[in-house]
């Protein structure tokens, strides 16, 4: 599976304003695959963060995944902009496209605070990214990555790599934001699980919660943790670390999890 080429993330991340709390993503990919999950999530939340206050980045982003989207038209976000109070706002997103609603988002963000900084469990030992071998961040674009030793090294895709987005991206936090949400989608934490019975196949729901501020142009490190499969479906957690090892973000999703020969949803 290869990477798109001629189109920049910080292209994808500019939406047009077509109204008031309605915006279009108008840069498309030419791909044979349905539209990348943490594409749509990732201009969702500049859809919304466009109808809030700058001094209020993101906090955390709860997503559904209701139809699959074609990669190759654009898309339209609806923002509702549900409540603005004293410290927090929230927000809600639908997504669209020949007027079927693909995804949708509850967002919301969160005034800075001074107060206490406390990181129970330390970063997983990945050694520094500079030192290690490339890996391949499929479908992803203007995002290198590094692959470090794997918690699960039999699995067809790691589950612990380090990434770094290679686009522009400036000071905004809500750009970067976004990109820490379009690469939280980019591979499973259920890949070590898949065997005759069943593998990981489309996301069902992703959310995403943004502790400390973070920036996509310098090494991440992701972690991701699978926990049960069960019905259907299969579910993993994962964090986000900075170079420095602190906890920049922490993330959950809920995958179908089938034979290849079934159908999805």
């Amino acid at each position: 599976m290869s990477t798109p080429e001629g189109v920049s993330l910080a292209e994808l991340l500019d939406l047009e304003k077509i109204d008031s709390d309605l915006f279009r993503g108008n840069t498309v990919l030419d791909e044979p695959f349905s539209l990348y999950g943490g594409q749509v999530a990732a201009q969702a939340l500049v859809a919304a963060g466009q109808t809030v206050d700058d001094d209020r980045p993101p906090h955390s982003v709860h997503g559904y995944f209701l139809r699959a989207g074609d990669a190759g038209r654009p898309t339209v976000f609806r923002v509702d902009r549900d409540r603005d109070g004293r410290s927090f706002s929230a927000r809600r997103v639908v997504a669209l496209q020949d007027g079927q609603v693909i995804f949708n988002m509850s967002a919301s963000f969160h005034a800075r605070e001074e107060g206490k900084d406390v990181q129970v469990s330390p970063a997983p030992d990945a050694g520094p990214p500079d030192a290690l071998p490339a890996a391949l961040l499929p479908r992803l674009v203007s995002f290198e990555a590094r692959e470090p030793a794997q918690p699960y090294p039999d699995a067809r895709w790691p589950t612990r790599f380090w990434a770094r987005c290679t686009a522009q991206l400036g000071d905004d936090p809500l750009l970067h934001a976004a990109a820490l949400t379009y690469l939280s989608d980019a591979l499973s934490g259920l890949v070590s699980l898949a065997d005759r019975e069943g593998s990981p196949m489309s996301s069902l729901d992703h959310a995403v919660w943004f502790h400390r501020p973070a920036r996509l142009d310098d090494w991440v490190l992701l972690d991701l943790v699978p926990h049960t499969v069960a019905g259907g479906r299969g579910w993993y957690t994962g964090t986000v670390s900075g170079s420095d090892g602190g906890l920049r973000a922490s993330l959950t999703q809920e995958q179908l999890f089938r034979r290849r020969t079934h159908a999805t949803e």
